[in-house]
């Protein structure tokens, strides 16, 4: 029985529970502020409505048709699994008759795609399967799932990891689509396409080619739901930013500051709502045209597939929508090469879905992405378990306040996995504490990080009249850390092999580099006018002191062995790197 005690997401899970609150609670159930009250227990809710609460009576009338209600019913349209027709075409047509067309080449990590106009009939999205095998003489064979693009259009998208010829054939429950056989001949990458992105010495990243990758991101979570123009100006800000990974949502997102209705949805609407079984093309032609042009800017998509932050129900879609959904997104986009999976921003958040189903939806990912894209889920208060085979490196938020950065050697260690925290507070200067750390305090979080073996990632949320905020909508960039972490990506490029481990030192500032190589020692927000050092016997370095915030690096006169002192300005934000002297 619903009471005043009753959460407000219980009593909206109730369809008639639900229509009694629009007349009170229009505006909150509207609001982005839902989310964060769900939990809330209703009377709580109900007080946020001034005029009723000046009225008892019509408020304990609401209690009393609440509690008259019966049973609750989910006010959620039910999505009842269904599985491919047998005889979706009838014995008359003939097999691997449908018209094909395809190129007769295509470049290593390019995307090969096999276009096939098909039967249209029933609906395709749930009524037809569609697989490709890929063959090469050095390679094992690859199985790719096919997707349904409107239309009568069917779709098979691979990406070639090696050069040479290539054959394959489709499978599919539609007669027309089954048995179409093909072959095209691979060349070398294109210039600049270094390949996918995967994890190379158990804590970093590296391209396919071999070359050293090292996150540079920032967060956009709803950029590619904004008006064009909006859109346009991200692609600019960001082709002339340090960043070359972002994080973005699939689904739109209703909270602060993102109250705004997107013009293209993934699903059909009908006069009952969504129609979860069958997807809308033309919204993910849209987001994978955004993702190419990434591509172009030398920038990682890590793909947000789940979050809470919902107003339209694609939270709550139940278990079959949501595998449709995973697999029909992994289908059309796992080809690209600049692809990374973020199963969920904030999995905790999403309470309708268990551990069981995180872990079914990461098998539908595994199995119909072969290519092996970076895979993870975000936390929100707690934190998955990263030690799961399936995930390939920790992205991980902040769960205290203060320490951030400071826990990521501790978390390696825990893990045996890159760690990459993709939310550590954004620069910005709203009401919520995540948004308002100063550009001095991000700059800090990201050396912090780096010098501990991690990676760190940036938003931003300066509050504007058009409340177009970066970290939600994108357009422009304006705080002060983008060019310090830009720097910092420098300082990463200089080091041997291109990346930072974390090494024994002082108790005081944190110390990360290569053992007998190079050595840098971050101080932060202390501020030391010297710093004396130990080399061991037989060792000597020069000197570079570092201003991290002001961007200058100082190399001192000469070589220093034993044990010395290096003057320092007694300023914040300070580093010293020390490059061994080979020979001796």
């Amino acid at each position: 029985m619903l009471s005043p005690d009753s959460s407000l997401s219980k009593v909206l899970d109730h369809r008639e529970a639900r229509a009694i609150l629009e007349k009170y609670l229009a505006g909150i159930l509207n609001s982005p502020m839902l989310q964060q009250l769900k939990e809330l227990p209703i009377s709580q809710v109900m007080g946020l409505n001034a005029e009723l609460a000046n009225r008892p009576d019509e408020l304990a009338n609401l209690w009393r048709q609440l509690a008259n209600l019966p049973k609750a019913r989910s006010h959620l349209k039910v999505v009842h699994p269904r599985t491919p027709m047998r005889d979706y075409e009838p014995s008359s047509v003939g097999k691997a008759s449908a018209s094909t067309s395809y190129a007769d080449s295509a470049a290593c990590w390019d995307v090969f795609e096999v276009v096939i106009d098909g039967p249209g009939h029933g609906n395709p999205f749930t009524d037809v399967d569609l697989t490709a095998v890929f063959a090469h003489a050095n390679s094992s064979e690859q199985r790719i799932g096919g997707f349904y693009d409107g239309d009568g259009t069917y779709k098979v998208r691979f990406m070639p990891d090696k050069p040479g010829n290539w054959t394959f054939r489709t499978s599919s429950n539609a007669r027309s689509l089954d048995g179409i056989e093909g072959s095209f001949d691979c060349s070398a990458p294109s210039p600049g396409n270094l390949g996918p992105v995967k994890v190379a010495d158990k804590f970093h990243f590296a391209h396919a080619d071999g070359r050293r990758y090292s996150p540079i991101g920032t967060t956009a979570y709803a950029w590619t739901h904004q008006p064009a123009e909006v859109q346009e100006r991200t692609l600019q800000t960001l082709a002339g930013s340090p960043f070359n990974k972002i994080r973005m949502c699939v689904f739109p997102k209703s909270y602060l500051f993102n109250a705004n209705e997107p013009d293209l949805f993934p699903y059909e609407r009908t006069a009952d709502g969504w129609d979860f079984t069958r997807f809308k093309p033309e919204f993910f032609r849209h987001l994978e045209g955004r993702i190419q042009q990434l591509a172009a800017l030398g920038i990682e998509a890590d793909l947000i597939l789940f979050h809470a932050y919902d107003r339209w129900g694609f939270s709550d879609m139940g278990a079959y929508a949501d595998d449709q959904f995973v697999r029909y997104v992994v289908r059309r986009l796992a080809a690209h090469r600049n692809i990374w999976w973020s199963l969920a921003n904030e999995y905790d958040l999403l309470r309708t879905k268990t551990t069981d189903d995180w872990e079914r939806m990461a098998e539908v990912i595994t199995t119909n992405d072969p290519t092996g894209h970076l895979l993870s889920i975000h936390n929100c208060f707690g934190f998955y378990d990263y030690s799961k085979p399936w995930i390939t490196h920790a992205s991980t938020q902040r769960i205290d306040v203060y320490r951030t950065a400071e826990n990521t050697d501790q978390w390696r260690e825990t893990w045996g996995k890159p760690v990459v925290i993709d939310e550590c507070a954004y620069e910005g200067d709203i009401d919520q504490g995540w948004g308002n750390i100063t550009g001095e305090e991000m700059v800090r979080r990201f050396w912090e990080g780096a010098v501990r073996g991690g990676y760190v990632g940036h938003g931003e949320t300066y509050l504007n009249e058009s409340e177009e905020l970066w970290w939600s909508k994108g357009g422009n960039l304006v705080g002060s850390s983008p060019e310090r972490i830009g720097f910092l990506a420098e300082i990463l490029e200089q080091a041997p092999g291109g990346v930072l481990d974390p090494l024994p030192g002082d108790w005081d500032a944190p110390r990360g580099g290569v053992p007998g190589v190079l050595e840098l020692i971050y101080f932060g927000f202390n501020r030391p006018s010297y710093r004396t050092i130990m080399l061991p016997p037989d060792t000597a370095c020069t000197v570079d002191i570092i201003d991290t915030w002001n961007m200058t690096i100082e190399t001192l006169d000469g070589q220093r062995s034993g044990i010395f002192r290096v003057a320092l300005p007694a300023r914040q934000y300070m580093a010293i790197r020390l490059n061994m002297v080979e020979g001796l």
